[in-house]
């Protein structure tokens, strides 16, 4: 997909989800990865020709393993193309998940406290809303995740308020792909994560599930994405409760 492509669909995220607003002052979340540069990259140039006025920065938290240093100089390379200030908070979340905690399930612990920390420099930054890099696969790979682990029917929602932090959660890529993602990240500069257990996750598992389903339903995941954002084709036990006594 081009650019203009790309914007086409976050722009229509962006406004069927009453995303942003003006005033707002937003943070990308950057990890570095295809998804959070890709995002950057669009709500930059999203940002240009915008009805809503807003300021964005971009915000890195550095989880600090000691194995390899990351090098983010081509994502601030990037800023600097963009006009975007950039933040790198520094942690030591690698050191407390594998080595002090030596969790066997390193990825929940540590979700959290990125998420920590990436609301405290926000907030200390001034911002008000937080952009992060989910598509609509990871949309998906969630519902799996929440029904075949947690025995739940639930995913992330496109904008979400957290009322501890005053701080709003947007998703303005909900309606790409991430094969979509991925080709146009190559034209971005990428850092690579080194954390141990990076492709080794429950969810990495899951799309794995959905990719085998995918030899036999092409088009598994338009499917599942359009059940997700069509309410009028839900219809579970809490429908029929509501309506038991009319028949």
């Amino acid at each position: 997909m081009t650019t203009q492509q790309m914007l086409s669909k976050l722009r229509k995220a962006i406004t069927k989800y009453k995303m942003i607003k003006d005033g707002d002052k937003i943070a990308v979340g950057v990890s570095g990865g295809k998804d959070s540069v890709t995002l950057l990259k669009l709500l930059a140039e999203y940002k240009r020709f915008s009805p809503e006025k807003f300021d964005l920065i971009a915000v890195t938290v550095d989880l600090g393993f000691s194995n390899a240093t990351a090098d983010y100089s081509p994502i601030q390379s990037l800023c600097d193309e963009l006009g975007v200030e950039y933040v790198i908070e520094k942690t030591e979340i690698a050191q407390v998940v594998f080595d002090v905690r030596k969790e066997t399930n390193p990825c929940a612990l540590c979700s959290k406290m990125r998420k920590g920390a990436l609301y405290s420099v926000v907030k200390e930054r001034g911002c008000n809303k937080i952009a992060l890099g989910h598509h609509s696969d990871d949309l998906i790979d969630t519902l799996l995740l929440s029904l075949f682990y947690e025995g739940r029917l639930s995913t992330f929602a496109p904008k979400s308020y957290l009322d501890r932090t005053d701080l709003t959660l947007i998703r303005p890529m909900i309606m790409l792909e991430e094969m979509d993602v991925s080709a146009y990240a190559k034209t971005l500069p990428i850092v690579e994560s080194n954390c141990p257990a990076n492709k080794n996750t429950k969810r990495e598992y899951v799309k794995e599930i959905i990719a085998d389903i995918g030899k036999q339903i092409p088009n598994v995941r338009e499917m599942m994405f359009t059940a997700l954002i069509h309410p009028e084709r839900y219809s579970l036990f809490d429908k029929y409760e509501s309506q038991i006594d009319l028949f």
